[in-house]
């Protein structure tokens, strides 16, 4: 049907109500605003949902929200699994709650009962809810870091890891047979009633929380020190206020400052433009107010606290120095490597897991402490996968595992990565080095002499609307034709295309497999241990070009990153 045809059809059909019409008929003279959101369905993914609040068909709302979920029922049952029930949980955007009551109650209607959050949570506690309530699936409604404009619907299975083959593509067949009216609803009093709505809080907050204790290493440690440390921490408007803060207490680390005007949820997130942790904006407030209270480390955590970004004090100069998502990744990777031999050993079958895009740094870690590493796909759902196989087939214990978008995973309570454990774990290690008398950035310098200065690094490029996912693809298109033997002075030695499921090494011809599922990455594995990868988003209108160099120290490697930069973005502009 033609877009305006459907348009047309939600200004008159009495199945949407009256306030989505009156949304709808105040863009009757906007032509493109109607396109935008009615050229096509907002597509659930693999990853589920995410886009821009609004009504149509092509944006967050309760309906879409309710289609999405009855195609979930529809396969749940299809399993068996309706006697399992599924956990909801929501965070700080606008819409969350009323998103979650209707996939709440659409559950319910198809006989499935709802484990539904009292108030937001982050991300990883319904990862760990799925898993500690017996359900069969969650949802959780966030839009992680993006702008304060959208909003999404994730969806994980009963390992408490977001879905994957076979499950991702079994439901997103089933929403793709349904039409918006097709979504069943019911009254919530009947469904409390029925014992069907069902709410959740303190319990699975406090066996949350009681798993994270389980993974620290040195508590003794944190006893003598942990007074000494003091932390500015920033949940950014979300949801790791109240986690963050409650662990950090618990466990022993009493200065903890909060940014007062960060402190409270708020779905506008009106001090930043873009609730992220990767931006330096985003620490703006957090890092005004370390210098008022000489904190040695500054932690802020996404709206949905499942990414950690990170600021620490160099002591030999006063100044706070950012770490990269591979940089504090690399660093708990150390940290918890290092001590686990210490104190109990590297078990023999010992595991790290990290994605195809994250730092070669962490394949130097996992060498030195003889632990088998493992790659995976972006996106941490394959990480937690890795973790199943571990636990169905007896062999593999999980060490680690991270990938450099600020997320990482200690202990296997939860399958997504987690910075409430991430922020707990890296305020242990700031105890542990200050025992040694050393700051965690002295931690990181020697840690880079010991390995390698290791600088890794991303150029995205936003293409938004129709003509932005063809120009996206078309720039795939020429990467695949048209292969490169050197990329910025770095001589190319192998070209994945996680798309054919082919490893090709240039300079003997030989093809491989690469052993994952298909994926639509081209990875480029350069001379002097440096590479590239290019892959399109699957949550945002972006293409990103992933790189990372070593050299002989932080200049060094600096000055190789930026010249790699310049050229990364020769090599776009050549392919536009």
């Amino acid at each position: 049907m033609d877009y305006k045809n459907v348009y047309e059809e939600w200004l008159t059909n009495p199945f949407f109500d009256e306030e989505t019409k009156a949304e709808l008929k105040a863009i009757e003279n906007d032509e493109n605003e109607i396109k935008e959101r009615f050229f096509s369905e907002l597509e659930f993914g693999t990853a589920g949902l995410r886009g821009v609040i609004g009504a149509g068909t092509n944006r967050m709302n309760k309906y879409v929200v309710a289609r999405a979920t009855q195609g979930l029922a529809n396969y749940i049952i299809s399993k068996g699994g309706q006697d399992k029930g599924v956990a909801i949980a929501f965070d700080c955007r606008n819409f969350s709650p009323e998103f979650a009551d209707v996939a709440a109650l659409t559950l319910n209607a198809n006989g499935i009962k709802a484990y539904r959050f009292e108030s937001l949570r982050p991300t990883p506690e319904l990862s760990f809810a799925v898993r500690h309530l017996g359900c069969i699936a969650g949802i959780n409604i966030t839009a992680s870091h993006n702008p304060p404009e959208y909003n999404g619907y994730k969806v994980y299975w009963e390992d408490g890891a977001q879905i994957t083959p076979p499950n991702d593509t079994g439901i997103m067949d089933c929403v793709k047979a349904l039409k918006i009216e097709d979504a069943k609803t019911m009254d919530m009093d009947a469904a409390v009633a029925a014992g069907l709505y069902n709410v959740i809080g303190q319990e699975v907050d406090d066996a949350y929380i009681a798993e994270l204790k389980k993974v620290i290493i040195h508590q003794d440690t944190i006893d003598k020190f942990g007074k000494d440390i003091k932390v500015v921490y920033s949940p950014l408007h979300g949801t790791g206020n109240i986690p963050a803060r409650r662990i950090l207490k618990e466990i022993g680390f009493p200065n903890v400052y909060v940014v007062p005007e960060q402190e409270l949820p708020d779905g506008n997130f009106p001090t930043v433009d873009y609730p992220n942790p990767e931006a330096k904006e985003a620490f703006k407030l957090a890092l005004k107010l370390a210098e008022e209270v000489d904190a040695d480390l500054v932690l802020a955590t996404d709206p949905d606290a499942d990414r950690l970004g990170v600021y620490v004090k160099d002591s030999k100069t006063g100044e706070y120095m950012c770490l990269t998502g591979n940089m504090s990744g690399s660093l708990l990777a150390e940290y918890e490597l290092s001590q686990v031999a210490a104190t109990k050993g590297i078990p023999a079958d010992g595991k790290l897991v990290k994605t195809i895009v994250t730092t070669n740094l962490v394949d130097q870690i996992a060498k030195a402490y003889n632990v088998e590493e493992e790659e995976c796909l972006t996106g941490f759902k394959w990480i937690g996968r890795r973790i199943l196989a571990y636990e169905n087939e007896g062999h593999g214990t999980y060490l680690f595992g991270f990938e450099e978008s600020y997320g990482c995973l200690i202990g296997t309570h939860a399958r997504d990565k987690d910075a409430i454990v991430a922020t707990m774990a890296l305020c242990e290690a700031a105890a542990f080095y200050k025992s040694q008398g050393k700051t965690l950035w002295d931690a990181m310098i020697d840690m880079y002499d010991k390995y390698g200065y290791y600088i890794d690094a991303i150029t995205t490029i936003t293409m938004k609307g129709i003509e932005g996912i063809a120009k996206i693809g078309s720039i795939m298109e020429a990467l695949r034709a048209d292969s490169p033997s050197e990329i910025a002075g770095y001589k190319v030695l192998a070209v994945r295309d996680y798309q054919k499921d082919t490893v090709t090494d240039l300079a003997t011809g030989k093809v491989t497999s690469t052993g994952l599922p298909k994926s639509n990455v081209i990875y480029y594995d350069l001379s002097d241990d440096a590479w590239l990868c290019a892959r399109p988003s699957g949550t945002e209108p972006k293409i990103k070009f992933y790189y990372g160099v070593k050299g002989t120290s932080l200049e060094d490697s600096k000055a190789k990153s930026d010249k790699f930069a310049e050229d990364v973005q020769k090599l776009i502009s050549s392919l536009e």
